[in-house]
């Protein structure tokens, strides 16, 4: 990945915003105009990468956890969506 300067990733991490706003709305059409918006593959992961790290850090903040134990326990949960549903 090449390197892109801060104000072009920001701008993808605020398109990214964008994306997952629309979506929660319900507004799919919007999110895929969104992210069919962006540059190039490149651009749109930055931009999700960016994303992803300023949340984190607004919960550690909030929680006082370390960004280790943050993203550790965020894969906990990741695994544990993607796990099928127990069928009784």
């Amino acid at each position: 990945m090449t390197t892109a300067d801060p104000a072009s990733a920001f701008t993808a991490a605020q398109r990214a915003a964008g994306v997952i706003a629309a979506k929660h709305r319900g507004d799919l059409g919007g999110a895929e105009q969104l992210l069919a918006a962006f540059p190039d593959e490149a651009a749109r992961t930055r931009g999700f990468m960016l994303l992803a790290e300023l949340a984190l850090t607004l919960v550690r903040t909030q929680t006082g956890q370390t960004m280790d134990d943050l993203v550790q326990e965020l894969t906990l949960h990741i695994a544990a969506a993607s796990e099928p549903p127990v069928s009784t």
